[in-house]
C-alpha cells in the first residue's frame, strides 16, 4: 500500500502542477504580463509547486529529511537522469549564457545551501529569506538581459491560454490546489511508511524514489522532443529548475518553519553528490568538444547517477 500511496501521490502532483501552470499562465495573460516574463517567472514558480508542497508538508509533519532531500535529489536527478538520458538519445547544444550567468548562479545557490546547513545543522527563517531574495535578484537580472535578445524559451508558453476565460482559470486553480494538497500528503505519508517497512531512512526514499518520480515529467517531455527531432532540452531550463528548487522550495519552506538536519548522511554524503553533479557540467560543456553535450558525456552523467542510486541504499 505504501508504494501505491507514493504512486498516487506522484500522479496527483503531476496533474496538479499541470493545472497550476495552465491557470497561472492564463491569468498572467489576463493581467497583460509579457510572454517572456511569464516564461521566466510564472511558469518557473508554477512548475516548482509540487516540490514546494512536498517539502512544506514534510517539514510540517516532522520529516525534515524528506523536505531537504526532496530538493537535493531532484537537483541530482535533473542533471544525472534527465540531462544524461536525453544526451544519450541526441547531442545537446549548450548556450553561451550557460557559463556566463546560469551555471555560476546555480553554483552560488548550491554552495549557499551547503554553508547554511553545515553551519548550524539547520535552515533558518532568515537563511530561507536570503535565498528567496537572491532568487528575486537573479530573476531581475535574467529578465533585463533577455530584453536585449530574442528568447527561445518563450516557446514553452502556450499562447492559446491567452483566450482562456476566468471561469476555466478558476477551475484549473481549484483542481491544481486540491491535487497538490492531497498528492503531497499521500506522497509524504507513503514515503515515511515505506522507509519504516524496508528499514531505510526517510532521506534515502526521498532522494531516490520521490526525486525520480518528480523528474518523470521533465524526462518524458525531453524524450518526446528528441524523438521528434526538435530541440531536446534547454540546459538553461534544467539549471534554472535547480536554482528554483533551492531558492524557492527550500527558501519558502524554511521561512515558514525552520528545517533541521536529522539524518547525518545529508551533510556527509547527499549534498556532496548534488555539488558534484552541478560542478561537473562545466568541464563537460567544454571538453573535449565545446558547447555540445555528446552521447558519451550523457553516458557519463547517467552512469554516475546509477552509482549514486546504488550507493544511497548501501
Amino acid at each position: 500500500m505504501d508504494i501505491l500511496y507514493i504512486i498516487l501521490g506522484l500522479v496527483l502532483l503531476i496533474f496538479g502542477g499541470d493545472f497550476l501552470v495552465k491557470a497561472s499562465v492564463g491569468l498572467s495573460f489576463k493581467l497583460n504580463i509579457s510572454k517572456m516574463v511569464i516564461g521566466m517567472t510564472v511558469v518557473s514558480f508554477a512548475t516548482s509547486a509540487p516540490e514546494l508542497l512536498v517539502s512544506l508538508q514534510a517539514a510540517l509533519d516532522g520529516s525534515p529529511a524528506i523536505a531537504i532531500n526532496n530538493v537535493i535529489g531532484s537537483n541530482i536527478a535533473n542533471i544525472g537522469l534527465v540531462l544524461g538520458v536525453t544526451a544519450l538519445v541526441g547531442p545537446i547544444v549548450v548556450d553561451k549564457d550557460f557559463y556566463k550567468l546560469n551555471w555560476p548562479v546555480m553554483m552560488i545557490f548550491s554552495l549557499a545551501i551547503y554553508y547554511f546547513l553545515q553551519n548550524d545543522n539547520q535552515l533558518t527563517n532568515v537563511e530561507g529569506l536570503s535565498l528567496f531574495l537572491g532568487l528575486v535578484v537573479f530573476l531581475i537580472v535574467l529578465i533585463r538581459s533577455a530584453k536585449d535578445k530574442t528568447s527561445e524559451d518563450d516557446d514553452e508558453v502556450d499562447e492559446k491560454l491567452a483566450t482562456t476565460g476566468y471561469g476555466k482559470i478558476f477551475i484549473w486553480l481549484l483542481l491544481g490546489a486540491v491535487a497538490l494538497y492531497f498528492g503531497s500528503d499521500l506522497l509524504v505519508n507513503g514515503a515515511k511508511s515505506l522507509a519504516k517497512s524496508v528499514g531505510v531512512s526517510e532521506g534515502v526514499i526521498s532522494i531516490t524514489m520521490i526525486a525520480i518520480g518528480t523528474s518523470v515529467p521533465e524526462l518524458a517531455a525531453s524524450m518526446i522532443a528528441v524523438i521528434k527531432g526538435e530541440k531536446a532540452i534547454s540546459l538553461g531550463n534544467l539549471i534554472g529548475s535547480n536554482i528554483f528548487n533551492i531558492a524557492s522550495v527550500l527558501g519558502l519552506t524554511s521561512m515558514i518553519k525552520t528545517i533541521p538536519i536529522t539524518e547525518p548522511q545529508i551533510l556527509s554524503r547527499d549534498i556532496f553528490w548534488m555539488l558534484s553533479f552541478a560542478l561537473v557540467i562545466l568541464p563537460l560543456a567544454f571538453l573535449p568538444k565545446k558547447f555540445v553535450l555528446t552521447r558519451v558525456k550523457g553516458g557519463i552523467l547517467f552512469l554516475a547517477y546509477l552509482a549514486f542510486i546504488y550507493l544511497a541504499f548501501i
